[in-house]
């Protein structure tokens, strides 16, 4: 089984310490959310998993070998990541754009048809088919994060880590990307780790959730039970109670912790 794997991470940025001996296993063909209030860690440790941050202490492993001995050209082969707030600056069309995810392998001649035919795969998988020859810029919030996941997907990765890929959605659009985020792990056995601040999609998405506050580990297991609400109320200071809803379990916030 492949695995991706942090070892007690440990990084500071000026005097605070954003991840205090940070230890994870993550596995293909599952999808993980790392969760848990501002300032908790979750993006320094997305990045580190990425290999875009060194930790000061602590190491990532892929498959069993530091990820920062691999060659920066088979890290982005291997591991896709989509930042928070990816912002699309240039007036391109939608294929251009996904095609872009191909770059840590086109050569000097171009796009290959072997690249092209894993854009066209990575358009059909996200839906997006019909913006092919849209400008991206001009495409509304949730067609550009689908475009966006396409660019990722292009690459044919076997990992893909987001940060924050539902902020800003609406409700429509965040049941299709979990419903994506769940196709790509059941089906392509890719592995997928997102960061959330929506907890009632954590909740639906995810096989296992990673609680983080402090920049520690609070609770690392099945949803149901990383979000508990006695972990809810140590990791955000707040009453909760989980209810059953109409496909799983949902929170109810009831007030801060008294």
């Amino acid at each position: 089984m492949s695995l991706l794997t942090a070892e007690s991470l440990s990084v500071r940025l000026g005097d605070k310490l954003v991840l205090n001996g940070v230890g994870a296993a993550f596995s293909r063909g599952l999808v993980t959310a790392v969760v848990g209030p501002n300032g908790a860690g979750k993006s320094t440790l997305l990045d580190c998993l990425a290999a875009l941050r060194r930790p000061d202490t602590g190491q990532v492993m892929l498959d069993g070998s530091p990820l920062r001995d691999l060659p920066s050209r088979e890290r982005a082969r291997r591991i896709a990541y989509l930042p928070q707030n990816a912002e699309i600056a240039w007036a391109v069309d939608g294929r251009t754009f996904v095609g872009l995810g191909r770059t840590p392998y086109v050569g000097a001649w171009g796009l290959t048809a072997p690249d092209r035919t894993a854009v066209d795969q990575a358009m059909a998988v996200t839906g997006v088919e019909a913006f092919a020859d849209r400008v991206v810029s001009s495409l509304s919030g949730g067609e550009r994060a689908r475009v966006l996941i396409a660019r990722a997907l292009a690459g044919d990765p076997q990992w893909l880590l987001a940060d924050e890929p539902l902020a800003g959605l609406d409700p429509g659009h965040v049941l299709d990307a979990c419903d994506l985020f769940r196709r790509l792990a059941d089906e392509q056995g890719r592995g997928v780790i997102l960061t959330l601040h929506d907890l009632d999609a954590a909740l639906r998405v995810a096989d296992r959730v990673i609680v983080l506050a402090e920049g520690r580990v609070l609770a690392d297991g099945a949803p149901a039970e990383s979000l508990s609400p006695g972990v809810l109320k140590a990791a955000y200071g707040v009453e909760a109670r989980t209810l059953e809803g109409a496909r799983g379990p949902a929170l109810e916030m009831v007030g801060r912790a008294r």
